[in-house]
């Protein structure tokens, strides 16, 4: 089944505004770039207009080809090695108190870009102490080594996505491999039991109610302690299709059980994204430091 009509309650505020402007602005004045524009977020209205955004490291091109995602694909070029002092700059200039850095895939590079990622940290706590910042890393193919460089930089929230059930990850995450990102969130916690983990999975790609239980029930296995659910949006024709769009209803069902089974917090409903609420959901979990 193919569904593209989307429901009353796929509801977006229209991006615009004096803020929504002076964001973007100040992203092409500083050579950034954010997820929120490049997967086409339907948040980003929202939070574009109340100063925050999603930065997007290491250039606008993926080395994969994900089913769902609308980054380009292709061979990245150069690594930009300034970069860490411009986020820093940008996130200083818009005074967050919380910021989320992500990425492209870069499996060119032999650590990831894990490197950058941890400059980005340290240079934003340079300017900005009082900032709180989360990572949304990708696998690093499994390198422990480029891992443990981001760990040891201490973001107060490590995210890794699982995206999708084991059963559908061939169609929707080619180069993904369901046990390795559950393994990367295990090691987060050898290398510091304290650090806060997070994963996010997206629905309507053909999954069903009981698959993605079991995957929360895999995350608690892996000491996954924040999880975020959402609904997939198809960016474009040449994307994977809505196989349907969850109920409210669903979603609610999903907190409750994210939290009988011990989840520190779950954001789940139509809209929701990794980043969306990112420090909200981080203050409303306990035990989180931003240290």
């Amino acid at each position: 089944m193919v569904v593209e009509r989307k429901p009353e309650w796929i509801r977006a505020r229209f991006p615009g505004g004096e803020r929504f402007l002076e964001v973007k602005r100040l992203l092409r004045e500083q050579g950034l770039h954010s997820v929120c524009e490049e997967a086409r977020c339907p948040n980003i209205g929202e939070c574009f207009n109340a100063g925050t955004a999603t930065f997007m490291i290491l250039g606008d091109v993926c080395t994969r080809a994900c089913g769902f995602c609308d980054v380009t694909s292709g061979r990245p070029t150069g690594l930009d090695l300034l970069e860490p002092l411009r986020l820093a700059a940008t996130v200083e200039r818009l005074g967050l108190d919380y910021a989320v850095i992500t990425s492209v895939n870069r499996d060119d590079l032999p650590d990831g870009g894990a490197s950058i990622f941890a400059s980005c940290i340290r240079a934003i706590r340079q300017r900005s102490p009082q900032t709180e910042v989360e990572v949304l890393i990708p696998d690093f193919e499994g390198n422990a080594d480029a891992l443990r460089t981001v760990v040891e930089a201490r973001p107060v929230v490590l995210n890794h996505n699982t995206e999708t059930v084991p059963r559908l990850y061939r169609r929707v995450r080619p180069k993904g491999v369901y046990t390795r990102s559950l393994e990367l969130l295990r090691r987060v916690k050898e290398i510091d039991p304290a650090m806060t983990t997070k994963s996010g999975i997206m629905v309507g790609l053909g999954e069903t109610f009981e698959e993605v239980l079991e995957t929360m029930a895999d995350l608690r296995e892996h000491d996954c302690d924040l999880l975020t659910v959402g609904q997939y949006l198809r960016p474009s024709p040449k994307h994977l299709p809505v196989d349907r769009y969850w109920h409210p209803d669903e979603f609610a069902a999903l907190t409750e059980e994210g939290r009988r089974l011990g989840f520190r917090h779950v954001e789940a409903g139509p809209l929701v994204r990794s980043s969306y609420h990112a420090g909200e959901q981080s203050r409303a979990a306990p035990n989180v430091s931003a240290t």
